[in-house]
Order: C-alpha cells, then structure tokens, then sequence
C-alpha cells in the first residue's frame, strides 16, 4: 500500500482547494460589495453557490495525479471510472447552480455517471444494477444537506474519514486514495464555509461529494472480503443523509406537499426552530454522523457484532419521528384588509336606493366680508379682529 502517494495527494488536495476558495471568497466579497441597494441582484449569490468547484478542482486533480504516479496500485482502472463519474455529476451541477435542471434529466446524468463508475470496476451485472441504485440514492441523499453553514462538509468529512478506515483496514490503496483526498478537500473548504459561510457547496459541490463517498463505499463494500460484514458496516456511513432524505418525504407526504420541491423542512430547519445556533446544528449532525461512522467501522473491522448497526438505525428512526413533530410549514400571517362596499352602498352601511337622477346643489356663494370681520369656512366660527383693526385673514378656532 503507497501510504506516502495517498499523504501526498490528501495533502495537495488540501492545499489546492484552500487557495482556490479564498480565492473564490475573495470575488464574492467584491461582487457583494459592488452591489448597489434596488438594482438587480448581483453576482455575489451565484460567486457564493460556486465555492464547491473548488473541492471538486482539488480533490479531482489531487486524485488525478495521485492515479497517474500509482498511489492506487492495482485498482486504478476502478479510481478512473469513479473520478469520471464525479466529474460528470459536478459538471451537471455547476450547470444547475447556474441555470436550473429538471429533475429526469439530473436523475438520467447521475444514473449514467454511476453506471460509468460500476462499469469501469467491473463488477458483476446484479452487483452492478444494486451499485448504480445505492450511488444514486446517496448522492441525491447528500445532495439534500446543503441547507446550512458547514453541515454537508462536516458530515462528509466524517463520512470520509470512516471510508478512509475501512480501506486502509484491507490494504486497499487504490480504494483508500478517493475518501483520503475528499477528505484533505472537504477540511480545506470547511475552513471557508463555516458559519457565517462566505461560499457554499453548491449542487456542483453536494453532488461531487456525495457521489464520491457513494461510489467508494460501493466499491469498498463489493471488494470486501467476506468475513468483514460490509453489508451492515458500509451502509450505516450514511446514516444522516438518509434520515433526512426520509425525513423529508415523510413530511411532505404527510402535508400533501410536492416530494421533489424544497419547502424548508430539513433537519437543519427544524434544529434551527428548536433554537439551535447555525454552528451548533453542523455540530449535530456531525456528532450524529460521527456515532454512525464509528459504529460501522468497528463492525467492518470485526470488533462490533454486526446488530449492532441496529441501536443506530432504531435511534436515527427516533430522531426522525420526534422532529417530524416540529413544525416545518408555518401558514403566512393572515393581513387584514378593509372590504370595499359593493356596488350601491353607502360606505356607512345605508343602502342608495334608486331613484330621480338627483340635481348638483349649487354652492352659496359667500357674503363679502365687511371690514373687521375674517372670512371663514361656512359652519365654522370666526376669529375676532385684533385690536389694531387688521382682519384675521385665514384664521381659524381650534374648537369646533
């Protein structure tokens, strides 16, 4: 196993994606302040919703060269097949970042991006459909967390770090290297997207990360020898992603909302109306998934007995049942209006009834004002002269 090719390239994944992303932060801190108040929105959202090209230009050319100096042995044909894959999502996602897609034709890119995946590490055909299905669904899983400063990166980061483990525990260098490198990546743009985050994963960022721990964990799971219980280890990895995709089909289903419309009713929202801090909910989830990544990675390495998944899936289960009793859909306040009064009907309630077209009164004109006297408004009283003589022209009592 090449440990020095992977400490290589995790670090010079970790050096690339620090300076592209302040590089990254920087421009939208330019094009945010260039913004003037009322004219159309400015360029900073969309610099900001672009900060996860630089863990995919990171981790991807980290990878790449690390693949290409042998840091993954003999299963480099496999890497290959998994940074094209990775590559083709993150390009579908900048794509939406910038315009957005449908969702059949990002669901028919990612299936074909997983199929290129499987296909290239040649695995058997009921292996393979059962890879595509799983990378899919985690991906789109993991997509779905970026709904707050630093969650996604956090719990991938951790997700990685199991990954990682599990790996290394076989000897596995080529499967070790793409979790290492998204690993160094995803901590070097944590560093930029803790809250208050400047730049934000972004569809092409989601994507990238959650197809890479995808395919590696697919990977890992059908190169694991037998003995490892890698069906109940490997899939717990995913344990945060998963309770919030099922979190929120269940509670839009239950509200008869959209399933595939955003309606604010993630685990973030919801921590975020019990009062938890933007900080403290990454450091949820992060604890949550660190609990699941520890558990299948002591059952993958043997020390754990493979039920014991079951206490994480039952107290995920939990969560996912209390915080479906937070209210995620709060009704917009009700305005009061003033009702017009239909047509015929004084605005004091009486009715107009009709009748003989009713003639204009014509003003009295007013008696001219004899010398000491104020001319005023008719029906109200006059200001005396004052003593010198001069009329009070304009005046008015203040008492009716």
């Amino acid at each position: 196993m090449n440990v020095l090719g992977i400490i290589a390239s995790g670090a010079a994944a970790l050096f690339i994606t620090v300076v592209l992303a302040k590089g990254v932060r920087r421009t939208a801190l330019r094009a945010g302040a260039a913004h003037e108040p009322g004219a159309r929105p400015s360029r900073a959202g969309v610099v900001r919703r672009l900060g996860g090209t630089t863990v995919v230009l990171g981790v991807g050319a980290a990878a790449a060269a690390g693949t290409g100096l042998g840091a993954a042995g003999g299963s480099g044909r496999a890497v290959t097949g998994l940074l094209a894959g990775a590559a083709t999502v993150a390009a579908l996602g900048l794509v939406h970042d910038v315009r957005p897609l449908g969702v059949p034709l990002r669901a028919a890119v990612q299936t074909a991006a997983a199929t290129l995946a499987v296909c290239l590490a040649e695995l058997s055909p009921v292996a393979g459909v059962l890879a595509v299905i799983g990378i899919v669904a985690v991906t789109q899983a993991f997509a779905l967390l970026d709904t707050s400063d630093g969650t996604l990166a956090t719990v991938g980061t951790v997700t990685a770090a199991g990954l990682l483990a599990c790996a290394v525990l076989d000897g596995r260098a080529g499967l070790a290297l793409p979790p290492a490198v998204l690993l160094a990546g995803l901590t070097g743009f944590l560093l930029h997207n803790w809250h208050p985050a400047r730049i934000r994963p972004g569809a092409c960022g989601s994507l990238f990360t959650g197809f890479v721990l995808a395919s590696s964990g697919a990977l890992i799971l059908a190169e694991a020898p037998p003995e490892r219980a890698a069906w109940a280890g490997l899939p717990v990895l995913a344990t945060v992603a998963l309770a919030d995709a099922a979190l929120v089909l269940v509670s839009r289903r239950r509200a008869s909302r959209p399933l595939l419309q955003d309606c604010g009713d993630h685990i973030t929202h919801r921590l975020r109306r019990l009062r938890v801090t933007v900080p403290g909910v990454a450091v949820v989830l992060g604890l949550w998934a660190g609990v699941a990544t520890l558990t299948g990675t002591l059952v993958y390495a043997q020390v754990l007995h493979p039920a014991s998944v079951l206490a994480v899936v039952a107290g995920s289960a939990a969560a996912v049942v209390a915080l479906l009793r937070v209210p995620a859909y709060v009704a917009p306040p009700v305005t009061a209006t003033r009702r017009r009064p239909p047509t015929g009907t004084a605005a004091t309630g009486t009715s107009l009834r009709p009748g003989p077209k009713a003639v204009p009164a014509v003003p009295e004109s007013p008696a001219p004002a004899t010398p000491g006297q104020a001319r005023t408004t008719p029906g109200r009283p006059t200001v005396p002269p004052p003593p010198t003589g001069r009329p009070a022209v304009g005046l008015t009592a203040d008492r009716s």
